[in-house]
């Protein structure tokens, strides 16, 4: 992707569950590297509490970057750090929560790749040929800690690739918690509510390997036992709040022989190639069909130290971002 003001790449997604009762407000709380001193290793603990319910998101650039999502029938639910087995290279076991029969619902998100791939002669990733991938393990993380803002509920997970890559780019996770339904004021204008929690990934002054090229961002889904996953696309003829912007797609894993609600990863089909977001610069995301993965996750994450060292039942899916109409970018230098 050309543009000698560099590049910035953003996709914006919802995390969270649906909780029995819905959702009113709670009580949320950010805690930087609870228990522990030092500020080289990034994990942030968002709590979200209400009358009868809590709900656990760790978030964490240690290892593989990932975020766990727990959902506990407990206000008094508490998470707990090993932090010694943490930092190990077996962190099996190092995070969990008390009560453990509390918890409800089980997930992780980890995202393990960033692929690159020119999309000149390409009508999308299937058929285009690929640059060597970053793998997100190997990149440098800033201190969350200079990103954490207790009044605003935000935070910023901001990395660099190893040396001789992205020159002076970087990539980051941006992260929003709730207290309350709400609808956000920048586009794409999700409806969230106090059991969501916002994340947005960036890609700034990345330079490109290529005149036409596009990104690709892997996640792969992780979850306990007695869950069923599916993928939904909901189409729209018009929303008032993103017009032009006809698809929602959600992840959701739904519980079996329980009365908890579905996790979810919600998202619409939509980048912007403006700091501002307006409907003249809308880029358009691409997303693949869930796939299952064979074998282990590859780690160590936070994923491993909450759901162990032999995490399977794993599933994928890539987020591509730009297409034939997404030269935008090429003339604006800028995508988010």
């Amino acid at each position: 992707m050309p543009g000698a003001r560099g590049l910035v790449l953003g996709a914006l997604c919802l995390l969270g569950a649906l909780g029995r009762p819905p959702a009113g407000r709670r009580e949320v709380s950010m805690h930087f590297n609870p228990g522990w001193n030092d500020s080289s290793v990034n994990l942030l603990h968002v709590q979200a509490v209400d009358a009868n319910s809590t709900l656990h998101y760790v978030w964490s650039s240690l290892g593989v970057p990932a975020v766990l999502l727990l959902y506990t029938e407990n206000e008094h639910s508490t998470l707990h750090i090993n932090w010694p087995q943490l930092l190990s290279p077996d962190p099996a076991g190092a995070i969990w929560v008390e009560p453990p029969s509390s918890v409800l619902h089980a997930s992780a998100v980890v995202f393990t790749k960033l692929f690159e791939y020119d999309g000149a002669n390409a009508s999308g990733p299937a058929r285009a040929l690929f640059y060597p991938p970053y793998d997100l393990a190997a990149f440098s993380w800033d201190s969350v800690n200079r990103t954490l803002n207790h009044t605003a509920l935000t935070a910023a997970f901001r990395g660099t690739g190893p040396p001789g890559t992205f020159h002076n780019g970087s990539i980051a996770f941006q992260v929003t918690a709730y207290e309350e339904s709400s609808r956000d004021r920048r586009l794409p204008g999700l409806l969230h509510t106090a059991n969501s929690s916002k994340l947005e990934f960036v890609m700034d002054g990345v330079a490109p390997r290529g005149n036409s090229s596009r990104f690709v961002l892997e996640m792969v889904m992780v979850e306990g036992p007695g869950r069923h996953r599916r993928l939904e696309s909901a189409r729209s003829i018009d929303d008032e709040y993103t017009p032009t912007i006809f698809e929602m797609v959600q992840l959701v894993s739904e519980p079996q022989g329980t009365h908890a609600g579905p996790g979810f990863l919600q998202w619409k089909t939509t980048a912007y190639g403006a700091r501002e977001a307006k409907r003249e610069n809308g880029i358009r995301c691409r997303y693949s069909p869930l796939q299952a993965v064979n074998g282990t996750l590859l780690g160590p994450s936070i994923a491993h130290a909450y759901f162990g060292k032999d995490v399977g039942g794993l599933a994928a899916i890539n987020i591509s971002f730009g297409g034939e109409d997404g030269e935008i970018y090429a003339s604006t230098g800028y995508l988010s």
